[in-house]
């Protein structure tokens, strides 16, 4: 197939597809980070090319929920929220029979609409909780495929990003945005697994 990865610039999902035979590129306003098919600049410059299916990361500064309590004190804030809904509907409507878009838990599920599923990187074998909202156009829901237990802090499970108090634990850095936006390959190789065959599509609704 012929697969978008939009708003892509680590080119995790994009490799994770194309290490499953399919013609995969990422578009991002960031160069790769990992040499690769990658357009760079905006993604509705190719966003009607012909593609089958779509990945999408939009933008979740001003989305997630960590973030809104600011935009009743500052304006200019809000409008930047809006712009950022305004895009991810944009993705959603694309014409492309196959579309996921995912993000932290946030303003979309109201503004929008609730996503079809929550998964988890310690669902696809990672010790890492990051709670990840997919809304699904024409695709089934993302199969678990590996289970990693939590250490029990308190009688509270925690993973091995989280600090015993549950926040992450990523120290402050320059570029600790990019690295906690990165899709975590567990979860890119079951998307490429299966979405990358369409077969299971009907396979997996049917059940």
């Amino acid at each position: 197939m012929k697969v978008l990865i939009a708003c892509e610039y680590s080119g995790t999902v994009r490799d994770a597809f194309r290490a499953v035979g399919h013609d995969a590129v990422s578009c991002d306003l960031l160069p790769t980070d990992v040499p690769g098919p990658h357009y760079q600049g905006s993604v509705f410059d190719i966003i009607q090319d012909g593609w089958d299916l779509m990945v999408c990361h939009p933008p979740c500064t001003y989305l997630c929920i960590s973030g809104l309590h600011w935009n009743t004190k500052r304006p200019e804030r809000a409008a930047q929220t809006n712009y950022a809904i305004k895009f991810a509907l944009a993705l959603m409507d694309a014409p492309i029979e196959h579309i996921v878009m995912e993000n932290p838990i946030g303003c979309l599920s109201s503004r929008y609409r609730r996503p079809d599923q929550i998964i988890q990187p310690y669902e696809f074998g990672h010790d890492a909780s990051k709670a990840t909202c997919l809304w699904l156009k024409n695709l089934p829901l993302l199969l678990p495929t590996e289970y990693i237990a939590p250490r029990i802090v308190d009688g509270l499970p925690r993973w091995g990003n989280q600090t015993d108090s549950g926040q992450n634990n990523l120290p402050p850095t320059a570029d600790r945005w990019k690295i906690r936006s990165e899709t975590y390959a567990g979860i890119a190789k079951a998307m490429a697994e299966q979405w990358g065959v369409p077969a299971n599509y009907q396979l997996q609704i049917t059940f």
